[in-house]
């Protein structure tokens, strides 16, 4: 019988089959930890007396918590509490406890947990890759199955390497054409949330296929996996290929076995299928509190029957009238290399517009180091920007960086939901080009104008 790229790598890393009364157990090939969702679960080891079952099958790294400022002249980092300070000391603290690798702030390879496992080469096709952090889907672009789980789960996998799961259902979503320029992977992956709906996808693993999801870079597949959860799904793939085994043994420093067979077969049956013509796509925005209500950047405001008002955006009235206060360039989403060049492809010669702030984040110390090889942060500082240190930053404004009660933010991250990037924030959703467009502009913008 023909198979899905998920049937295969499903029933690969089956340690047990699902029954009416027990979900499947599933073997983890790589548990992704970091200092926000990990001190119950290894406080529940402690009370129980347990060990981490495979500290090398687990990686660490700090993130979310970790201020994007440099330290002050006595050394310490300005952290925006002493909350944010213990989650960091905390999360030291158990991983030498028990063994497993950490990322330091002193470490040249931290940085995002997203963005630094497919840099280190621990990111491979064909496993499960688990995380307490729902964008853990990001994985999935090499064709890996990588999903997020809760609290609780990330105690039960450091203590066995193992998960209980129900089987998904399977849903393709295929992408006809190529894209235009100034269309990428988060363009893409709007326009399929605001066809697909925020609950459209439940239940289900979805396969991403199509000529303009081949013609993707590493980068932009990361960046359409990463938001397959905002659609609902449970993770989101795309099956390895060239592009994908040549980035792997880039990251490895060595050749790979590349297994040919993880793609799905000829005939193989799913159960939901979605097309979208990529050649028909536009710089996407959203406009609404949620990431389905997304539309073409050089468009009018459609009428939604909720979040406008939040927003202050008025149906009919294009988008581009409205002004911005603050643009965010970074995350698991949007935080790589190819994010950053894109970013300085619009800014290159010119100046942020007067009144606005616009930081740029990297997503790790690897992708800093290139864009200043690069010189990519001279064209960000020149024009105006704040080239700031890695970390999860404004995307979910926990470490001090987060725009004030009505300022209106064009953000490179995954949410916009109320209050995601502080209290009565307006957040719209847009790609790398966009925001860097919109700072320009100091409105929304289309990109094409500046290309």
């Amino acid at each position: 019988m023909a198979k899905t790229l998920f049937d295969k790598i499903w029933e690969r890393n089956l340690v047990a089959p699902e029954t009416e009364d027990r979900p499947a157990i599933l073997h983890i090939g790589l548990h992704l930890i970091h200092e926000v969702t990990s001190p119950q679960a290894f406080t529940v080891l402690k009370e129980r007396g347990l060990k981490v079952r495979r500290p090398d099958l687990t990686l660490g790294t700090i993130d979310h918590s970790v201020p994007t400022l440099p330290a002050g002249a006595d050394g310490r980092l300005p952290y925006v509490t002493a909350q944010a300070e213990m989650q960091v000391e905390t999360l030291r603290k158990n991983c030498q406890e028990q063994g497993i690798p950490l990322l330091d702030l002193d470490d040249e390879r931290r940085g995002i947990v997203h963005v630094v496992g497919p840099e280190l080469g621990r990111t491979r096709p064909g496993i499960v890759i688990v995380c307490g952090d729902s964008h853990t889907s990001t994985h999935g672009a090499f064709g890996a199955l990588a999903f997020g789980i809760g609290t609780t789960e990330v105690g039960h996998v450091l203590a066995t390497q193992s998960l209980l799961q129900r089987r998904p259902r399977t849903m393709r979503v295929t992408f006809e054409g190529e894209l235009p320029d100034g269309v990428g992977g988060k363009d893409m992956a709007l326009a399929m949330i605001a066809k697909l709906g925020t609950q459209g996808g439940t239940g289900y693993i979805i396969e991403y296929q199509g000529e303009a999801v081949r013609q993707l870079t590493m980068e932009g597949r990361m960046t359409l996996c990463n938001m397959s959860i905002e659609g609902g799904a449970r993770a989101g793939m795309v099956a390895p290929d060239e592009v994908t085994w040549a980035y792997l043994e880039n990251a490895a420093g060595t050749s790979l076995d590349r297994d040919g067979d993880l793609v799905s077969d000829e005939g193989a049956v799913f159960d939901k299928e979605i097309v979208i013509d990529a050649a028909s796509l536009t710089p996407m925005v959203t406009y609404g509190t949620s990431p389905d209500a997304a539309s073409a950047a050089n468009g009018n405001v459609p009428d939604a029957e909720e979040g406008l008002d939040y927003m202050g955006f008025v149906a009919g009235h294009p988008l581009a009238e409205y002004p911005v206060n603050k643009v965010f360039v970074g995350s698991c989403t949007n935080g790589r290399i190819e994010d950053m060049r894109a970013t300085a492809r619009v800014l290159n010669g010119r100046k942020v517009a007067e009144g606005v702030l616009m930081l740029i984040v990297p997503g790790s110390e690897a992708v800093k180091r290139q864009a200043e090889a690069e010189g990519l942060d001279q064209v960000f500082v020149a024009a105006g920007a704040e080239w700031r240190e890695p970390g999860c930053s404004m995307c979910i404004a926990m470490n001090g960086d987060k725009g004030e009660p009505g300022e209106l933010v064009v953000s490179t991250s995954n949410r916009n939901f109320k209050g995601r990037q502080g209290e009565g924030v307006r957040t719209v959703l847009a790609s790398p080009l966009t925001a860097a467009a919109s700072a320009v502009a100091g409105r929304i913008a289309d990109p094409r104008e500046y290309l």
